[in-house]
């Protein structure tokens, strides 16, 4: 398990290389999922933590590249996004009957909408809700947030391939 998976350049500019870590912590995640069994995709390793699953972990980090900028960066829409589901505790880390490959391709989806988010506004825009202090960050700050959670859960997803399976690797 030992995939080339290239840092951003040494002597780029700002905009390069806060997407290129972002890009490179994202495909570290979706690579701790590659020829992982369905059943292991949702199995939980973690007895205090049942909901982290590889499924959950992936799951979870589409909801939260929707939340900063759909929600909080755009200004959009809350209720679809199960992360302010207050009735039900980590409701976006729930997969319920979501295979390994729905949840990635839905990550996928989430990551290229966060792209074009991204593309078409400046590191300095704030956030649009107006109903979350943490709206009033600019997006620089909000991708600085996504790099740190991100490249997180994948060190979560690490720890967890390995005792799902053994497989170790970093990048």
């Amino acid at each position: 398990m030992t995939p080339s998976l290239p840092r951003p350049p040494f002597q780029a500019d700002e905009r390069t290389a806060l997407l290129g870590w972002l890009d490179l912590q994202r495909r570290i995640l979706r690579w701790k999922c590659e020829g992982l069994a369905e059943a292991d995709a949702h199995r939980s390793v973690v007895p205090t933590s049942p909901a982290m699953t590889m499924a959950g972990l992936v799951r979870h980090m589409r909801w939260v590249e929707h939340t900063w900028l759909e929600v909080l960066f755009l200004g959009g829409d809350a209720s679809q996004n199960p992360s302010f589901d207050e009735t039900e505790e980590d409701a976006d880390w729930h997969t319920g009957s979501l295979t390994l490959a729905q949840v990635l391709a839905d990550y996928e989806a989430q990551c290229a909408r966060s792209d074009e988010i991204v593309a078409a506004a400046s590191l300095d825009d704030t956030g649009r809700h107006p109903g979350y202090a943490s709206a009033r960050a600019n997006l620089r700050w909000m991708l600085i947030h996504l790099i740190e959670e991100t490249g997180r859960h994948a060190g979560h997803a690490d720890i967890v391939r390995e005792l799902l399976d053994g497989t170790k690797g970093y990048y």
